[in-house]
């Protein structure tokens, strides 16, 4: 029987233990119920409101001393405010069997994380089951449902060791050093995403630095000294880096820059590969991350999270983001058995660009470019360039003058739409003299267009100022394809051909299509929506989740910058014409194929404005881009789009909507503003959206 003495010291032992705090939704309730703010709470407990923030949702626990004062003020309010149908005991009882369970709202607003398997000494917390602080997500970023990835994609690690996850996953990250970090992340972090293809590559895992996070690694808060953004880097005598070599990793030609990559060559099927994004080196730029860079680190997660699980796990700029994209979906390689041998070995894989790159036409190149300056090409270049062009002012008319608006429509994500369906080449250019036109045949084309008399109200759908052609020049496919469309003849001159074709960008297109539509939907904007509650949606839709925002914001700048990369120009002040650059040694540089969706984009533009035009009797002023200007009697394309008496939009213009392709308001200013910019050489359509205040910025 056990002596008065020991029973008084397993008491005193559990007495010295550590607080138990009832459960993350338990904790806000008794705030709730007394009427206290997060953050006036954290200025009574001397932290922060995310803090607070963590706390109540189950991504982090306070220490002593603020355990022992949170504890003791959970303890009073639990006194104060009992749950419904409980005792104040029961209310902060530890037990799991306390926790309230979620009301039919709840579940409704905070969805909920699966069970999450350990991965090694990593500690994972999952967000508990409690009422939304933010606007409900119905496809919020989940941990990946891959057994080989349990905690998702990537995850932000902060100064103090927590990693946070997608989906509220917080890992406790012993580093101290970047090989640590490397081999943690390997062998216990569970990050990582599965591959996009069959044939293709799992994502590997990325961690994001914060500034305390890499001074902690014993990098530098900032790198500075270099005037392009893209080449910063660690110089190689760098500790770091010396200390990544002599770990046996090895770093990309990128060197240790805002996007490191840190890796081993693979052993068998297995990769050893890192991606590091550290913030504070401008990683995410704000032109393509919106705000991100200031966001506490699990906000930074919930962004790159949902955009990791919707289009890729960022691999670099939106831009590399949106390149990788098209070769994670079309790999160049797939596994084929020998005949001869049995065996099985990488292979073409039929659809995609392959593992070699490929020289462009003389046309299709850039003047830099070696097959140009070798062979002494002088016979011009594609210009299939994206519309600049605003309407001379001797050609408005006295109505559209004394229309008091000019409202600027915007086409969602407009070569994201025009790379639906495209067929382009995925076989080397053989060159033609004299050929048939044959609009089905993707390829660079010489043919005078210059005949080809249009309204002058309209901009030249052959040219990107809108210009009228003035004799024989290079045209896509789709351009030349669009004058055959108006009803007038081509006889081509010569022409650069593909005879193997192929829908190669349809699954980038699908895939973020899919990614745009439904972060629109998250901000509110849904397809059922008519076109009034369309423009209140899209009118607000950035102030509904300022993250969510930031995704859609990134999901534009990878159809963009995507697009962009595939005629990448040569970087750096010592780069000689002539020379090859490091782009070209990629199989997807392919200035054609970018010269397809251009020229695609475009076509769709004029065709959209003269259906306008038949149907409305309306002229645009300026267009760039995917911007158009219009004169109006009101101050909302309501007034002066094309609908049936039914109601509905009618087919042919622009009409608007969520979907690619479709048009939200970019901006609304006066009539008056519009002219005077027209008259000083400026264009509408790039002020449209700001205003004034943007003049004195030129064009």
């Amino acid at each position: 029987m056990a002596s008065e003495e020991e029973l008084f010291a397993s008491v005193d032992a559990l007495l010295e233990e550590e607080p138990h705090l009832p459960p993350p939704a338990e904790r806000a309730r008794l705030r709730e119920a007394a009427g206290i703010t997060q953050a006036r709470l954290a200025t009574a407990l001397k932290t922060t409101t995310q803090s607070v923030k963590n706390w109540e949702n189950g991504r982090s626990e306070p220490k002593s001393p603020r355990l022992d004062a949170y504890q003791r003020l959970l303890n009073g309010w639990a006194v104060k405010y009992p749950a419904h149908g409980a005792t104040s005991a029961a209310a902060t009882a530890p037990a799991a069997s306390s926790e309230p369970a979620a009301s039919e709202v709840e579940t409704a607003d905070a969805p909920q994380a699966p069970a999450v398997p350990a991965a090694g000494p990593a500690h994972a917390a999952t967000r508990p089951t409690a009422v939304s602080r933010r606007p409900a997500v119905k496809n919020a970023a989940r941990p990946a449902a891959d057994p080989r990835f349990p905690h998702g994609p990537l995850a932000v690690l902060d100064g103090d060791g927590s990693a946070y996850g997608v989906d509220g996953i917080v890992l406790d990250c012993p580093a101290t050093t970047v090989v640590e970090l490397v081999e943690w992340t390997l062998r216990e972090s569970g990050l990582g995403a599965a591959k996009l293809n069959r044939y293709g590559k799992d994502s590997d895992p990325l961690i994001v630095l914060t500034a305390a996070a890499a001074v902690k690694l014993g990098l530098p808060e900032r790198l500075e000294g270099h005037e392009q953004r893209r080449s910063l880097r660690l110089p190689e005598d760098h500790p770091v880096v010396k200390h990544v070599a002599r770990a046996r990793w090895q770093l990309t030609q990128r060197g240790f820059g805002p996007w490191a990559r840190i890796y081993r060559k693979a052993q068998g099927r297995e990769r050893q590969c890192v991606q590091l994004a550290i913030l504070s080196w401008d990683a995410l730029d704000e032109r393509s991350w919106p705000g991100v860079r200031e966001m506490e680190p699990a906000d930074i997660a919930r962004v790159l999270g949902v955009y990791a699980t919707r289009v890729i796990t960022p691999r670099g700029s939106t831009a590399v983001s949106g390149l990788e994209l098209m070769t994670a979906l079309r790999p160049p390689t797939k596994a084929v058995q020998d005949p001869a041998t049995g065996n099985w070995v990488s292979g073409y894989n039929p659809g995609s660009l392959g593992t070699e790159p490929m020289d462009p036409a003389p046309p299709e190149a850039t003047p830099e470019h070696p097959v140009v300056v070798d062979n002494g090409w002088s016979s011009g270049f594609l210009n299939e360039e994206a519309y600049q062009w605003v309407r001379s002012v001797e050609l408005l008319s006295d109505e559209e003058c004394t229309l008091p608006f000019a409202v600027g429509l915007d086409l969602n994500t407009a070569f994201l739409a025009a790379a639906a369906r495209l067929v382009v080449g995925l076989s080397a250019p053989d060159h033609f003299h004299t050929p048939t036109f044959n609009p089905k045949i993707p390829g660079s084309w010489l043919v005078d267009l210059s005949h080809i008399e249009l309204d002058a109200r309209l901009p030249s759908p052959f040219t990107p100022t809108g210009e009228r052609p003035t004799g024989p020049a290079w045209y896509q496919t789709h351009t030349v394809a669009y004058a055959q469309e108006l009803g007038y003849n081509v006889q081509p001159i010569e022409a650069y051909l593909r005879r193997e074709t192929g829908a190669y960008l349809d699954p980038w297109h699908d895939r973020l299509k899919t990614a745009y539509v439904a972060t629109l939907a998250d901000l509110g904007v849904t397809k059922d929506l008519d076109d009034r509650q369309f423009l209140a949606g899209m009118e607000q839709h950035k102030q509904v989740d300022p993250a969510m925002a930031a995704v859609l914001a990134a999901i534009k700048a990878t159809v963009k910058g995507g697009v962009g990369k595939l005629r990448e120009r040569p970087q750096g002040k010592s780069y000689k014409e002539g020379e090859r650059w490091p782009a070209l040694e990629r199989p997807t540089w392919r200035p054609d194929i970018r010269a397809a969706v251009i020229s695609k984009a475009r076509v769709n533009m004029h065709r959209k404005l003269s259906n306008m035009a038949k149907m409305t009797g309306l002229y645009p002023l300026a267009v760039l881009s995917d911007c158009v200007v219009y004169p109006s009697p009101g101050d909302s394309p309501l007034a002066f789009l094309p609908y049936a008496a039914s109601g509905k939009p009618q087919p042919g213009g622009f009409r608007l909507g969520p979907t690619p392709g479709l048009a939200k308001l970019e901006g609304v200013q006066s009539m008056l503003w519009a002219v005077d910019l027209m008259e000083k050489g400026l264009n509408p359509a790039r002020h449209i959206k700001g205003g004034d205040a943007v003049l004195d910025e030129g064009e």
